[in-house]
């Protein structure tokens, strides 16, 4: 005799949940995970999640950084402009000292010494083209017209107690410009105390100080 149990039970409006058989394996128990709704994650050390223990000591930070296409440095893209902007003047600045010369006058440094005199020799570092100089000691000048040659000259020159101050004007750019020289300021046992350079334009000075103790 066939009993039709679907129609039966339409027509009481009743509905049957049949249970689902959890089937368990002997051999490997850990295997029983029960669904992870809200776990939370306390100091102690017996801490728990799903039969697996949780260090007490976790802490899971996640920090939300927000992207740029700017590195941390430039953050504002002005501030990159600006940048690149100085950039270029430096390097026109260069280019321009190099074709015309220093335009400021140039500090060359001090030095002190207990010599009682020194040698200052100059020449032209480029190639000999008419470059001309005067020389002024304690603003005063001491060598009104100096052509600077490919080969060193100078003077002697005997040093003041204190400040000895020695100022190089460019009297002109000879032929190709700048006025370029090399110099040296050498001791009385032949030590040099100063060697530099300048690149100036016409009227500008490069000075340094002799300080004798």
């Amino acid at each position: 005799m066939l009993i039709d149990a679907h129609a039966q039970l339409d027509s009481q409006n009743n509905s049957a949940a049949i249970p689902a058989e959890e089937k368990k394996d002997a051999d490997n128990p850990s295997l029983d995970i029960k669904p992870l709704n809200n776990v939370g994650i306390s100091n102690k050390k017996d801490d728990k999640v799903n039969g697996l223990s949780v260090p007490s000591n976790t802490n899971i930070v996640i920090e939300n950084e927000d992207f740029s296409m700017f590195n941390e440095e430039f953050a504002n893209p002005a501030e990159l402009f600006q940048k690149q902007l100085k950039n270029n003047l430096r390097m026109k600045d260069d280019l321009e000292t190099k074709q015309y010369g220093n335009t400021t006058n140039q500090f060359l440094g001090d030095f002190t010494t207990k010599a009682l005199y020194i040698k200052v020799v100059y020449r032209d570092h480029e190639y000999f083209d008419g470059d001309r100089i005067r020389v002024f000691v304690n603003d005063d000048v001491y060598k009104p017209n100096i052509l600077l040659e490919s080969d060193y000259k100078g003077f002697k020159l005997d040093l003041l107690e204190g400040f000895n101050k020695i100022d190089f004007q460019a009297l002109n750019q000879g032929t190709s410009g700048p006025n370029t020289a090399e110099f040296q300021v050498i001791d009385d046992a032949g030590n040099i105390i100063s060697s530099n350079r300048w690149n100036l334009a016409t009227g500008v000075k490069a000075s340094i100080m002799i300080i004798k103790e």
